[in-house]
């Protein structure tokens, strides 16, 4: 899990007006941080089959997100990936 503080800068930097906290781009922003923070504790501990099924959701979850993105505003998803260096 983030940290509260760790997770209100990730929206700050990514949202869109003032009181963004739901769209797409603060979303997979928040994801990506849990999923590299998941993946360095998975690296530590190999056997925690149930940490990996998490993160198996969240990265399932970032996909979607994506997706919607893609599909919704092309522009905004490309400024995204290229922000994040995602693709």
């Amino acid at each position: 899990m983030l940290a509260t503080k760790k997770k209100q800068t990730i929206i700050k930097k990514h949202q869109i007006h003032d009181k963004d906290t739901g769209s797409p781009e603060v979303q997979v922003a928040v994801l990506s941080t849990q999923i590299d923070e998941l993946a360095k504790h998975l690296k530590k501990h190999k056997k925690d089959n149930h940490s990996r099924r998490g993160l198996i959701k969240m990265v399932a979850d970032r996909r979607t997100h994506l997706k919607y993105l893609q599909r919704k505003d092309k522009v905004r998803y490309d400024a995204l990936v290229k922000k994040m260096d995602l693709a």
